[in-house]
């Protein structure tokens, strides 16, 4: 699935991932492959998101993400 994360100075990433983590405003939750559309608020915390194998992270002080047909797109504050 694709993973934009866009801050409103810069892409922060853009790319090909098989997870993401995202600190939601009830809670963290993981999108997956084929994960149901969904519109979330994101508090503070840290997105993870695994890259070939390899896992990342970025610390944000919130944001929203929005999942729809494998493209997870988190604008971040």
């Amino acid at each position: 699935m694709t993973l934009k994360i866009i801050s409103a100075a810069k892409v922060e990433f853009t790319g090909e991932v098989t997870l993401v983590k995202l600190p939601g405003a009830l809670g963290e939750f993981t999108v997956l492959e084929n994960h149901a559309s969904l519109v979330a608020a994101l508090r503070a915390g840290t997105v993870e998101y695994e890259q070939d194998g390899t896992r990342h992270t970025l610390s944000i002080a919130g944001g929203i993400a929005d999942v729809d047909h494998n493209v997870v797109s988190v604008s971040i504050n």
